[in-house]
């Protein structure tokens, strides 16, 4: 990447491959930090950047090789990062050049076009604020009118306001449930989804040869117009029109954490809208808050994002703990057991939940569409397609990420989208919202829980009964954390050493299929024969036993770790209870084999 300094003499910014190249030659990653750095103390930043630029400079050593030694990788979908002075870190300035790049883009795939205009949301996080606006002057300096929200929004409505007010493309600035310390951008285009296939490589490209000099930072205030709350209520009312079923929500007693999240201006109101009447708030939990003071995570995937919600829950007899990330696009829940603990679930019996519950109330309701269809990830609970199928209705499976499941329902616009979801706690209702919608999704998870009430059932009597018609599956995710560049090139290793080494039996059941997703390729071993999976190249692993278990290993696209995705499956026995723990206990052996 370059750009020009102020006395006219061209300076590079090295990408990773550079990076490559030269620790190849002379391991002189240092060096590149300090070539780099050095370039932020010139008068194309400004002065309190040249400032810190310089006291990094002075430190050397790691704190200024990791904000320096790289670019901040600008993915498929945007980017995530510390936030901070430097090439690797989200700031002003590498948020002004993805955007600079990005309206480059625009301008280019919509020549022609009188008026581009985009729309931009952002979440609780420190700086995110800010960080929207610098955006937006960006985007108006680019001649590209630009709908700003007025505050924070949850992440599933910027993608409902971006076909709703006619826009050409989206952003928002989230880190989803990163630590504090992130902050990051997503892009979205016309419509509603994350940048797929042409646009995301094409929109690298443009930020990729674009530099600091480029970014136009005189803003056109004529063209920065400022959302207010009317597209909230159409957002909501959107949310109270999915509804099935009205029975048993004045009954259904909830406790709702916005775990210091943009949820709170949404899901309150969603909820009470849709009927339900008896919501309590987590009131210490309630206020936006950048720096989550109650959470060592604000992630609802994991249980101590919950306790503080679990226990008000147990103390005041509640029936369901629905619990959101910052940018509320994932949702958590714990039910009551029926005899007043609080257990939580994960995301793949939710989404089992709630898939069964659209379908089979549409089918009562006569109303399931002879051309409906579900979704689902790859490394997602294969229930939701065993129940699909029970129902008559296909279920499409993508790869990891949620904007697959968007790009699934923009290209089969003859058909129509019901409910899909990923084992990551992002799950969507209908086709309104062209990503995971922790608002929707709450809503209806609490409208199913609700339904089982007045039925007489727990919610986990509820799960047992679908695992006992369709299989009980158990699931497990193990994210294992390497952060810097020795741990991106640990993660390396451990893919390059599972295709290497693939394991022959898992749990004593041979594998007998296995697939590689950065190939889109599947091998059945039982017979030799590879094909084409049909879907895009993605750095994942999967193994498949003859006893129908699966093991799934992929890098996440957004955090420095890489995941193991555990599935194993059985047929209920007398006791349910009984057969989870010999799965859990087979999960277990799994996880020993691989050495995790």
């Amino acid at each position: 990447m370059k750009f020009k300094g102020a006395n006219g003499s061209l300076f590079f910014i090295f990408t990773p491959s550079k990076i490559t190249q030269y620790m190849a030659e002379d391991s002189s990653v240092l060096k590149i930090a300090q070539t780099n750095a050095s370039l932020w103390t010139t008068d194309i930043f400004d002065t309190e950047t040249r400032k810190e630029a310089q006291i990094l400079l002075d430190k050397k050593g790691d704190a200024l090789i990791e904000p320096f030694y790289k670019d901040l990788d600008f993915g498929t979908g945007g980017m995530r990062g510390i936030m901070g002075v430097g090439t690797n870190r989200i700031n002003p300035y590498t948020l002004g050049l993805a955007t600079q790049g990005l309206a480059d883009y625009a301008q280019s795939f919509f020549e022609g076009k009188s008026l581009i205009k985009a729309t931009i949301a952002f979440d609780s996080r420190n700086n995110s604020k800010s960080f929207a606006r610098k955006v937006a002057e960006v985007l108006s300096a680019n001649g590209i009118h630009t709908y700003l929200f007025e505050d924070l929004r949850p992440t599933p409505e910027l993608s409902f306001s971006v076909r709703e007010l006619g826009c050409d493309f989206g952003i928002v600035l989230t880190a989803s449930h990163n630590p504090k310390e992130y902050n990051g951008y997503k892009v979205y285009w016309n419509d509603g989804g994350q940048l797929v296939p042409p646009h995301d490589k094409a929109v690298i490209e443009k930020v990729r040869s674009t530099g600091f000099e480029d970014i136009c930072w005189d803003a056109n205030e004529s063209l920065i117009e400022t959302v207010g709350t009317e597209l909230d209520e159409k957002y909501t009312d959107m949310i109270a029109s999915l509804s099935l079923s009205n029975a048993g929500k004045n009954d259904l007693n909830i406790v709702f954490t916005a775990l210091h999240g943009t949820s709170i201006v949404s899901v309150p109101p969603a909820l009470a809208k849709s009927g339900f009447t008896n919501v309590q708030l987590v009131e210490a939990q309630s206020t936006p808050d950048g720096n989550f003071p109650t959470v060592a995570s604000p992630n609802p995937e994991e249980s101590a994002a919950l306790a503080m919600a679990v226990s008000q829950a147990e103390a005041t007899g509640a029936d369901l703990v629905i619990g959101c990330d910052p940018d509320t696009d994932r949702v958590g829940i714990a039910v009551n057991d029926g005899k007043g603990n609080m257990e939580l679930l994960n995301g793949n019996d939710t989404a089992a939940l709630l898939v069964h519950y659209i379908l089979d109330t549409n089918k009562n309701n006569g109303t399931i569409p002879t051309n409906g269809f579900t979704a689902a990830t790859v490394v997602t609970t294969d229930l939701i397609a065993d129940i699909s199928a029970a129902y008559g209705v296909p279920c499409y499976r993508c790869l990891t990420g949620f904007k697959w499941i968007a790009d699934i329902i923009n290209h089969k616009q003859q058909e129509q989208f019901l409910v899909g979801g990923e084992e990551s706690y992002g799950y969507l209702i209908g086709d309104s919202v062209r990503d995971k919608d922790a608002v929707a999704s709450a809503v209806m998870i609490a409208e199913m829980a609700a339904y089982a009430k007045a039925q007489g059932r727990t919610v986990l009597q509820q799960l047992e009964a679908i695992h006992r018609e369709f299989g009980q599956y158990q699931e497990r995710l193990i994210s294992i954390t390497k952060k810097g560049r020795s741990g991106a090139q640990e993660i390396a290793d451990m893919m390059i050493s599972l295709r290497k080494d693939p394991p022959k039996t898992l749990a004593g059941s041979p594998v007998i299929i296995t697939t590689d997703h950065s190939n889109s390729t599947q091998t059945d071993l039982r017979t030799g024969v590879t094909s084409n999976t049909g879907l895009p190249a993605s750095n994942v692993l999967q193994f498949i036993t003859d006893a129908g278990d699966k093991v799934s290993a992929r890098p996440s696209g957004t955090e420095p770790k890489i995941k193991f995705y555990f599935s194993a499956r059985a047929t209920t026995g007398d006791s349910h209870a009984e057969t989870k723990a010999k799965l859990e206990a087979k999960i277990n052996t799994f996880i020993r084999e691989l050495n995790l």
